[in-house]
C-alpha cells in the first residue's frame, strides 16, 4: 500500500473515490463543504431527504456527483460534531477502508484527516490512519486451496500538510504494519506448522534480511546444561524440541543497556497432564503471540532504523501430555536455582518465562518486558479491551500505559502486592506454579516478579488482547501489542 501526503482539494481529485466526513443534524465537514459548493447543494439536498444520519461508521457511496472530477465520493458518518474521541475516530476509518474493499477501487483520497479529534493532533491522525487501512486490508488465507478475493486499493492519499511531524507519523506507522502484518502471520499459522523450529527458523530469516539484528539459537541440550529446568519440564511429554531464540539489535554505536523483551511462545497448548477440555484447545495455536510480538517489534525497529539497542528472548516450547511429561506435584529447579512445585501442567507459560527472565539478566538491561498469553483470567479482569500490566518499577509502567493510550492500544495496570505472594506458597518447594482462581492475572505476575529482582520489568498479559476468539469461525490474531511496544521504544529513542 503506497500512501501520499498533501493539502488535497475535494473537488479536484482524479482517485476512483473521495472520501468526506458527515456530522449528524447535516452538519458538513470542510471537505464535503467544498463538494457540496461545487455541486450545488448536492449532498445538503440529500442530507435533507434523511438518506444518510451521519451516525458513526455508517457509509454511503455516491457516484457522478455533480462537477466533481472523482467519480465516486463515500460519505461516512462521525457522529456529533466537535466531539469525536480516539476510539470512534478508529471507528470512522476502519469503516471507510473496509467500505473501499467492497468496490474495485484502485486510488482514493481521504479527507478524514482533517476532522478535530479530541486531545489529538495531525500527525497522531496520520499514523492512525495509516495503521487502520492496514489493519482493515489484513487476510490470511495461505492455506485455504481457493484463495479469498484481494482488494484492489493500491494508493491512499491522506489529506495532511505536508511537514515533517507528519512525514515522520507515516513512515513509523508503515513500519509498524509491517511488525503487525509480521505477528498475526506467524500467530494465525497452523501448529502443525508453526513449531519452535519453525519459530526459530523465521528468527533466523530476519537476522539474514537486518544486517544490525544477530540470532542464536539454544537446544534442549544447551538449556539443560544451564539448567533450565522450568522450561524443559513444559517440553518434556512433547516429540517437538524445544528452542530458545535470542535475538540482538543493535541500531546504535553508543553503548547503552539494552531494553529486552522476552516471549512466551507455546506453539500448542494442551494443558499437559492437566488437560483442557476439547473446547478450550481451539485457539491454543495462539499461546506463542508472545514470541511472536517479539519478533513483529524488533522487526518494526530495524525497519524503522530505532537507534536502540534491543534483546529478544523467546522460549519456544509444545506443551503436550505423554509418558514423559511433567506431572502435578513434580518440582523442578529453575535457571535461578529457586525450587518450583508444578501443582499444574497448565499454567506452563510462568514455568518457560522464569527460565527465560533469568536467562536476560546476561544482557545487563535497562528494562525487561515479557509478552505472554499468560491467563483467562486476566480475560475475566479486563476483557479483550485492555492488556493486563504488571511491574516492579513505576516509571517504566507509566512509559508503558502511555504509550499504550497514544496508540489506543491500551494496557491497564495491575497491583503487585506482597499479600498475592501469600499464594504460591508450597509445603515442598520454594513456590507453587499457581496461587488458585482468586487474582490469578496477578499471582502469575507475583510468579515471575521474583526472577526479576536484578531489573526493571513489566509484564503484559495479553491473553485477551492478541488474538480475538469470537468462535469457532470467528478467529483471528490482532498483532496487539506490537503498537504499544514500537510508540514505547519511539518515545525511548527520541
Amino acid at each position: 500500500m503506497k500512501f501520499n501526503l498533501d493539502s488535497f482539494d475535494a473537488t479536484h481529485q482524479n482517485t476512483d473515490c473521495i472520501i468526506v466526513g458527515i456530522f449528524e443534524q447535516m452538519k458538513l465537514t470542510s471537505a464535503a463543504k467544498q463538494i457540496d459548493k461545487i455541486s450545488k447543494n448536492y449532498l445538503t439536498n440529500l442530507l435533507k431527504q434523511g438518506d444518510f444520519e451521519g451516525k458513526i461508521g455508517k457509509t454511503l457511496f455516491l457516484h457522478q456527483v455533480p462537477h466533481v472530477t472523482s467519480p465516486r465520493v463515500l460519505l461516512v458518518g462521525c457522529g456529533p460534531e466537535a466531539s469525536l474521541n480516539a476510539r470512534d475516530y478508529r471507528r470512522v476509518l476502519l469503516s471507510s477502508i473496509k467500505a473501499l474493499t467492497t468496490l474495485k477501487i484502485k486510488d482514493a483520497t481521504s479527507f478524514l484527516t482533517e476532522i478535530a479529534v479530541t486531545d489529538h493532533e495531525l500527525p497522531w491522525k496520520v499514523k492512525q490512519a495509516a495503521m487502520i487501512t492496514a489493519e482493515a486490508m489484513y487476510s490470511f488465507d495461505q492455506y485455504k486451496s481457493k484463495k479469498e478475493p484481494k482488494s484492489t486499493l493500491r494508493e491512499l492519499n491522506l489529506w495532511a500538510s505536508k511537514d515533517k511531524a507528519c512525514e515522520i507519523a507515516l513512515n513509523q506507522a508503515i513500519c509498524i504494519n509491517e511488525g503487525v502484518e509480521f505477528t498475526k502471520n506467524l500467530a494465525n499459522t497452523p501448529s502443525n506448522i508453526c513449531t519452535p523450529t519453525y519459530l526459530a527458523a523465521e528468527a533466523k530469516k530476519l537476522g539474514q534480511d537486518y544486517k544490525n539484528l544477530t540470532v542464536k539459537v539454544l537446544d534442549e541440550k544447551a538449556m539443560a546444561e544451564l539448567g533450565m529446568g522450568a522450561l524443559l519440564a513444559v517440553t518434556k511429554g512433547s516429540a517437538q524440541p524445544a528452542k530458545l531464540i535470542c535475538l540482538e539489535y543493535k541500531g546504535t554505536t553508543k553503548k547503552q543497556a539494552p531494553i529486552a523483551l522476552v516471549g512466551k511462545g507455546v506453539t500448542f497448548d494442551t494443558g499437559g497432564i492437566s488437560l483442557k477440555p476439547a473446547d478450550a484447545m481451539v485457539g491454543m495455536k495462539y499461546d506463542m503471540c508472545g514470541a511472536a510480538t517479539v519478533l513483529g517489534t524488533i522487526k518494526a525497529a530495524a525497519e524503522l532504523k530505532l537507534p536502540l539497542h534491543l534483546v529478544g528472548v523467546i522460549a519456544a516450547v509444545e506443551n503436550m501430555p505423554g509418558g514423559s511429561a511433567s506431572k502435578p506435584e513434580d518440582i523442578v529447579t529453575t535457571l535461578s536455582g529457586q525450587t518450583v512445585e508444578i501443582m499444574n501442567t497448565d499454567a506452563e507459560g510462568r514455568l518457560i518465562l522464569c527460565d527465560a527472565l533469568t536467562y536476560v539478566e546476561r544482557y545487563n538491561p535497562s528494562a525487561v518486558i515479557d509478552i505472554a498469553t499468560l491467563t483467562g483470567a486476566v480475560v475475566i479482569a479486563l476483557g479483550q479491551h485492555a492488556t493486563g500490566l504488571i511491574s516492579n518499577h513505576e516509571p517504566l509502567a507509566h512509559a508503558l500505559l502511555t504509550a499504550g493510550t497514544e496508540t489506543h492500544d491500551r494496557a491497564w495496570q495491575l497491583p503487585l502486592w506482597d499479600d498475592y505472594q501469600e499464594q504460591l506458597k508450597s509445603p515442598f518447594a520454594d513456590m507453587s506454579n499457581v496461587g488458585g482462581r482468586p487474582a490469578g492475572a496477578i499471582t502469575a505476575g507475583c510468579f515471575l516478579s521474583r526472577f526479576t529482582k536484578k531489573f526493571h520489568w513489566a509484564h503484559l498479559d495479553v491473553a485477551g488482547t492478541a488474538a480475538m476468539m469470537m468462535g469457532g469461525n470467528d478467529r483471528y490474531a490482532t498483532g496487539r501489542p506490537v503498537p504499544l511496544l514500537m510508540q514505547y521504544l519511539i518515545n525511548q529513542s527520541s
